[in-house]
């Protein structure tokens, strides 16, 4: 027994400490995978930030995008941040609140603000458009609750803007994500996402923004289907509504 191969040596220790050094590069590898999008980190101006902590960025790493939509690489290839933003700085000091010097709907910022997204629409695992028109979806059809299609739109100045026209559908989940109307005199047809619409006693509602501002609802540019990126303008318009539609909504409420 004295000649036993380990015999002085503990072994718990041993698994112990290899448990722990494989957890620390565990967590080394998944902070790095963590930062191929959003690195090198930046400051408030756009200049990079002089700070971007304890882990170096990790090297390229190029993925292979399915349905013949190319490759990409990342950190290198991600989009360049929006340039155009239309905001200024309050204070001097990194951290201050900004304030827009334009029109927040239009220029999307604050509430409003969206993000630079791939403007091709997002596919189902057939390398289908999972958001179609209703009316495109032969094997769909409203089974439950109010079918708004021929109600009036009303804004949220209680004013009657336009009537639906038709539903846009998520195939594979089988949701109505956003509701088609018209708002007439050749103005044509706009999209408002339905959970920021409210089906009530024959009318569809609209809270986020009044009558005169329906006409700026950023378009679809098919009528087929919608892409990432016009899906984040649409919803960004209507979610800065609450905030930017009146100089009202930007009173204290307390």
């Amino acid at each position: 027994m004295h000649n036993a191969f380990f015999g002085n040596f503990d072994l718990a220790s041993l698994s112990i400490w290899l448990f722990w050094a494989f957890f620390a590069l565990l967590i080394y590898y998944i902070q790095r995978e963590n930062m191929r999008e959003g690195y090198p980190l930046e400051d408030d101006d756009g200049a990079t930030s002089a700070n971007q902590g304890p882990f170096p960025v990790p090297e390229d790493k190029t993925f292979i995008l399915p349905h013949g939509r190319g490759e990409l690489s990342l950190p290198s290839g991600q989009k360049p941040e929006r340039a155009d933003i239309a905001l200024r700085k309050t204070a001097a000091g990194n951290g201050s609140p900004f304030e827009p010097t334009g029109n927040p709907m239009t220029d999307g910022v604050g509430p409003a603000s969206w993000v630079e997204r791939r403007d091709s629409p997002e596919l189902d695992s057939k390398g289908h458009a999972k958001i179609v028109p209703l009316s495109k979806a032969e094997a769909f059809f409203v089974s439950a609750g109010s079918d708004p299609r021929g109600m009036p739109v009303v804004s949220g100045d209680k004013k009657v803007v336009g009537t639906v026209t038709d539903l846009w559908i998520d195939e594979p989940e089988a949701l109505v994500r956003y509701i088609e109307y018209d708002l007439g005199d050749g103005a044509g047809t706009r999209l408002v996402p339905i959970t920021m619409a409210r089906i009530w006693f024959g009318k569809v509602m609209v809270q986020s923004i009044y009558a005169d501002q329906f006409a700026g609802v950023p378009r679809n540019s098919s009528d087929s289907q919608i892409t990432l990126l016009e899906e984040e303008k649409i919803c960004a318009y209507y979610g800065g509504g609450y905030l930017y539609a009146s100089e009202h909504r930007q009173e204290p409420q307390l």
